[in-house]
């Protein structure tokens, strides 16, 4: 005597195995998606990062940054390892030193202590256009 399997309950068996599989990598996607929101961590206002600050080159001048806009050197902007685009940040040159508020639109792949790139019109309200790298306050601002 031959069995056969019934073609629909190995159709059901495979559908749920691959509802299954589906909601778990959603799950797995999501997760993901909200540890890196938590590595990147929302901006608190008032949080302070003391480091080094560099000045963008005019090799990067209009070119697209990691938020989309243009790099504009005439703008108040900077690029930040982790705080969140739109992010607005007190930028302080210490130790008594001019300051200057600037928008998060970019990603830097900041070393050496340096913790943010600020934009040419930036710099020159740091006063660090001849130095090219000072030591800096930063605080996020509302």
């Amino acid at each position: 005597m031959i069995v056969r399997a019934d073609p629909t309950l190995f159709a059901r068996r495979t559908a749920i195995i691959v509802a299954v599989a589906i909601v778990a990598g959603i799950g797995v996607v999501l997760g993901c998606a909200s540890e890196a929101s938590a590595r990147r961590g929302a901006a608190r206002i008032g949080q302070v990062q003391n480091g080094r600050a560099s000045y963008y080159g005019k090799e990067f001048e209009w070119r697209r940054t990691a938020s989309g806009e243009r790099y504009d050197p005439n703008g108040l902007t900077a690029a930040h390892k982790t705080l969140p685009f739109g992010t607005r940040v007190r930028v302080t040159r210490r130790p008594d030193g001019p300051s200057v508020i600037l928008k998060v639109n970019d990603r830097c792949g900041c070393t050496h202590g340096r913790i943010i790139d600020v934009s040419r019109a930036a710099a020159h309200k740091l006063d660090m256009i001849k130095v090219g790298v000072v030591k800096v306050r930063l605080e996020v601002v509302p």
